[in-house]
């Protein structure tokens, strides 16, 4: 598993907290970028796990890459013996980016091997996008899906974010059912949330926004989840919906607590035994690591598998937690036993961190 983090956005979405440069028209950060990338790929070649046989651009806006850089370091992971077919191959892409770039671009993503598109949606409500400061509306979205899917990508994920205070029962279920007439392969669904540093943060400490309430999240959610299922999706884990067959091998592998190597400022990685991460910082980023105690890899593999709908190892769970906890939540109906395994169900999954955090 390989991910990697590219650090540039044309602007700056109200709610996002992530690591990000913003991007002017000169073409000096992303070659630079671009050099010390292919660097760390050498550098740390021996360290990447090719058993799961993934790679991920995420960002940041990885469609702001061109082409002759991506190449390039596809080139680089093809020289330390890391290149592709890879079993899954994700790019995250704005809208605006993919309609601005059009079918050729879209093609040249296939091309490269790219197998799986990630489109950053966030809405269906043009009101709303331009709240978000997102640079595209409704119809570009559309428009890029299209582009997308004529390419021949057939496996494409959108985003779509709940939890506004300023988000309409009707404007949501509107925007899921844009969503879902676009007949994507996947759909993730983030609750907005108010980072430290974002634009949000600042909105809510002067008054001008205010947050939504723990029970109208709650509601937008229920929606959500009766939409997808009557839709055919798999609700597989709790923020991510898939068609049989088109889960997220990628993501699937954080929650299996698979070695990966993430790539680049700001990425983050994990050995099986330690997590590693690189600074905030564009160029000469260095790596931190720490050590994990048993007792945090026990947190960890519990609050990870019981994010998912397989749920976790009965014998692992009555083997670290509490048997008088396990038995309370299943009679309160916020855990199943299915076979020989422990899952948290589908109306418990909203408040699966209180579920977590009684058991640990």
């Amino acid at each position: 598993m390989i991910y990697i983090h590219v650090p540039f956005c044309r602007s700056f979405c109200t709610y996002c907290d992530f690591y990000s440069e913003l991007l002017g028209e000169e073409a000096g950060p992303l070659k630079r970028y671009t050099d010390e990338l292919c660097a760390e790929i050498k550098r740390r070649s021996g360290e990447m796990d090719d058993s799961l046989k993934t790679l991920y651009f995420g960002g940041g806006t990885p469609s702001l890459l061109p082409l002759t850089h991506l190449t390039r370091i596809l080139l680089t992971l093809e020289e330390c013996g890391h290149g592709g077919p890879y079993r899954e191959f994700t790019m995250e892409v704005n809208p605006d980016d993919i309609v601005e770039k059009g079918l050729p671009y879209a093609q040249s993503l296939k091309a490269l091997g790219v197998n799986r598109i990630s489109i950053g949606v966030q809405s269906f409500d043009d009101e709303l996008l331009r709240w978000m400061n997102r640079r595209h509306d409704a119809l570009c979205a559309k428009e890029a899906f299209r582009i997308v899917r004529e390419a021949g990508i057939d496996n494409i994920s959108l985003d779509l974010i709940f939890g506004l205070s300023n988000l309409s029962d009707k404007g949501w279920e509107s925007t899921i059912d844009q969503a879902l007439e676009l007949n994507p392969e996947h759909i993730s669904c983030y609750q907005l949330s108010v980072e430290g540093e974002s634009l949000l943060a600042a909105l809510v400490e002067k008054g001008e926004y205010e947050e939504a309430s723990d029970e109208l999240c709650r509601h937008q959610y229920d929606i959500l989840c009766q939409k997808m299922k009557a839709a055919g999706y798999s609700h597989y884990e709790i923020s991510n919906f898939a068609k049989p067959g088109f889960e997220a091998v990628h993501n699937g592998g954080y929650w299996q607590r698979r070695p990966y190597v993430g790539l680049g400022p700001s990425a983050h990685s994990f050995s099986g035994k330690g997590r590693s991460w690189n600074d905030e910082i564009l160029e000469d980023y260095h790596l931190t690591s720490e050590a994990l105690s048993v007792e945090d890899e026990k947190v960890e593999t519990l609050m990870l598998a019981l994010r998912t709908a397989r749920g976790i190892d009965a014998e692992f769970l009555t083997a670290n937690c509490l048997p008088e906890n396990i038995n309370r939540l299943v009679k309160a109906g916020a855990l199943v036993k299915t076979g020989s395994r422990y899952r948290i169900p589908e109306d418990h999954f909203f408040v699966s961190d209180e579920i977590i955090r009684e058991l640990v």
